[in-house]
């Protein structure tokens, strides 16, 4: 046989029922999903104070849901203020349920071989919006929500796709944390109500 691989193909001594394991965890799929929660009720969807800014999680694999490929959070901005500042592989859309404001894209020179490497353009893009808009991030893109009311709050809901993770491709990086950020703040539902009320000391 060519190659010599007649005398390659034969060595190993390690067994593992890898096959095997598919079908058992396909076998087992129905009952598994049946204990997972196809409808998430508001109080059992997670609040977090996190360096992108006042988030309650929607959908997330942390979750137990069935949703098995989108990750969708609810982010609210104080009036004044503004999200961290962060960039991703995945693409991103968010629907703007409340309030107006403006975005701010810096688009990457993107280079994947066996490393990975990202460069920002100098152009920095920016885009304003209002409540019934999508605003669409494109893959890896540097982005930022400012909200442009000094006196009322800014609701987003952001859905991003779960499959890049799957792939080894979850290149997220924070590149400036959001002004209220405080990893010691525990949010709750009456902490949220005094940030809507509260005008930032943010200036845009």
């Amino acid at each position: 046989m060519a190659w010599d691989e007649s005398r390659a193909w034969k060595k190993g001594r390690n067994n593992q029922k890898l096959y095997q394991a598919l079908l058992d965890d396909a076998t087992s799929a129905p009952s598994r999903n049946a204990k997972r929660k196809k409808v998430v009720h508001p109080e059992d969807m997670p609040w977090e104070m996190a360096r992108q800014g006042l988030l309650k999680h929607l959908m997330n694999e942390g979750m137990n849901t069935r949703m098995e490929t989108v990750d969708a959070y609810m982010q609210i901005i104080p009036p004044g203020s503004r999200s961290g500042k962060h960039r991703h592989l995945a693409e991103e859309c968010l629907y703007v349920l409340e309030g107006r404001g403006y975005d701010l894209h810096q688009d990457c020179d993107v280079e994947i071989t066996d490393t990975y490497h990202w460069k920002p353009q100098d152009e920095v893009k920016r885009y304003e919006w209002e409540a019934g808009d999508v605003i669409y991030i494109p893959p890896n893109t540097i982005h930022q929500h400012f909200n442009a009311s000094v006196d009322k709050p800014v609701r987003l809901i952001s859905a991003t796709n779960r499959i890049y993770k799957a792939c080894g491709l979850n290149d997220l990086e924070q590149v400036e944390n959001a002004p209220e950020y405080d990893p010691n703040v525990v949010l709750t539902a009456d902490l949220i109500e005094q940030y809507l009320r509260v005008r930032s000391k943010v200036t845009a």
